[in-house]
Order: C-alpha cells, then sequence, then structure tokens
C-alpha cells in the first residue's frame, strides 16, 4: 500500500468516499444529520486550509482517507475512513500507522468515535489509544481517545 497526501482536486472523491462511509455511522445511530453526511463541497473543500489530507488510491481511485492537523504539539485525527469493498484489509490501521510516522515529531496523537462504534474503539485500543473524555456532537456521544507519543 502507497500513502499519499490528497490535493484539492481529490476534495470531491474524498467526499463522496466519507458520505458512504459515514453512511453506515449514522445508521448505527439512527442520525443523518451528522456532518460528514451533510457537508458541501465547499465546506469539506475548507478542510483542506487546516487538515493534511492522506489517501490511499487502488486502481480506480481512493480507498481510504484520514485527516491530520497539527496544534499545539498534538496531531488531532479525524475521518478515518475506508471503502465498503475495501475494509477488513488493514488499510484503516494502515492509515493510522501513517499518520504516526509523518507526525512522529509531536507529542501525542487524539481522534474520537461514536460511543457505539465498538469496533472503531477496539482497533484505537490495540493501536495504543486510551480513552480520556466524552463529549456530544451532533448528539452522538463520542469517545475521545489519545496516544502519547513516546518517541
Amino acid at each position: 500500500m502507497n500513502i499519499e497526501r490528497a490535493t484539492i482536486a481529490d476534495a470531491e472523491e474524498i467526499l463522496a468516499l466519507q458520505k458512504e462511509a459515514f453512511t453506515q455511522e449514522a445508521e448505527r445511530y439512527n442520525n443523518f444529520a451528522i456532518r460528514p453526511l451533510t457537508e458541501t463541497v465547499e465546506q469539506f473543500t475548507s478542510l483542506f486550509e487546516i487538515n493534511s489530507f492522506l489517501v490511499v488510491r487502488e486502481t480506480g481511485g481512493i480507498v481510504g482517507s484520514v485527516t491530520v492537523r497539527e496544534e499545539n504539539g498534538t496531531a488531532f485525527i479525524g475521518r478515518l475512513i475506508v471503502k465498503r469493498d475495501f475494509q477488513n484489509r488493514g488499510i484503516g490501521s494502515f492509515l493510522l500507522d501513517s499518520v504516526e510516522k509523518q507526525f512522529v515529531h509531536l507529542n501525542r496523537f487524539e481522534l474520537f468515535t461514536g460511543h457505539l462504534s465498538d469496533r472503531n474503539r477496539a482497533i484505537y485500543q490495540h493501536k495504543g489509544y486510551r480513552e480520556f473524555r466524552r463529549g456530544i456532537m451532533d448528539g452522538i456521544e463520542m469517545v475521545f481517545m489519545e496516544k502519547v507519543n513516546s518517541i
């Protein structure tokens, strides 16, 4: 697998993948008003101003993506998504590992997922992330997890 930084030219393709991936989450919570599903192309494109986007490409296009925002020694990881037909092949773990390698100079990594997303939480825990708080976002209880970098 190869990882690369996405450009603004990839925005529409990543947004389509995001909507596909987050539809599964919306079904789990019976909440289709979550931001990843309601964002316009313009709103999504603006995220490129403050986030780095990493993607995995296969023949036919982008099959996985993650965002990273660096702030005060922390890498804020978001929107880790994998195309449905490519799930369970290690792409999500590969994206997460790639973020940690590319941002190894930072003190910590932070991400969040929904409280009912047991599979996501298990993957993150396996990767060394630990819950440190909970909060409500888009009407869903979110589990915030962190990993301290032991450079």
